[in-house]
């Protein structure tokens, strides 16, 4: 059960958390300082750096946890699923659950509104670029694990992950560009875009 002096910490972090991306998302990434984040939540600066080692870090926090919650979806998938069916439904049977997990931390709209701040400036891209690397190749080891192969060897689980995190990356510009565009139009589009993967890769695109 948690404490007194748990459940504290976890609502400063939180409330730290959403006063960041409120600030990045309406007043820009570049010019929102600590101070302002630890001022909205009449806190200290040294108090936000107990929590978070900088802006990066806050401005991925909530990321971070969905990144790891599908990570964690994917290995739980059954043994016999191949690998590309075991990465589409970890993501749309986990959707409820991750996003459970998002709106506990912050609102959707607000984490969808980040998404758009992230798109929009370079320092940020370029970390979500680097992040997401590196979760591919924690997916593609994965895979090779449940598969049996050598993720050095064969080329296969970083191709696998590397379509499959392509449609996810379509899918979430897509959204980014339309205001308009929830969670659930998200999931829909995703998994729209994940029944054309054979089509696109094999098919023939021209009109008979």
């Amino acid at each position: 059960m948690e404490t007194l002096r748990e459940r504290k910490k976890r609502r400063t972090r939180e409330s730290l958390l959403r006063a960041a991306l409120e600030l990045f998302t309406t007043q820009g990434y570049e010019h929102t300082t600590v101070d302002e984040i630890a001022e909205a939540v009449d806190v200290s600066q040294r108090t936000f750096f107990r929590y978070f080692a900088g802006k990066e870090e806050v401005a991925f926090a909530v990321q971070n946890i969905t990144e790891a919650a599908f990570v964690a979806a994917v290995r739980a998938r059954p043994p016999h699923e191949a690998p590309m069916k075991a990465l589409r439904q970890a993501f749309l049977e986990g959707w409820d659950a991750i996003r459970e997990t998002v709106e506990s931390l912050v609102p959707v709209e607000l984490y969808l509104r980040m998404y758009r701040t992230i798109e929009s400036t370079p320092a940020l891209l370029a970390a979500h670029l680097r992040r997401s690397a590196a979760t591919e190749e924690t997916l593609a080891r994965l895979l090779a694990e449940r598969e049996g192969v050598d993720v050095d060897t064969d080329p296969r689980p970083r191709l696998a992950v590397a379509v499959f995190a392509g449609v996810i990356r379509v899918t979430e510009r897509q959204c980014s560009l339309r205001e308009d565009f929830g969670p659930e139009a998200l999931r829909t589009l995703s998994a729209a875009y994940l029944d054309q993967v054979g089509s696109a890769l094999t098919g023939n695109w021209r009109a008979a």
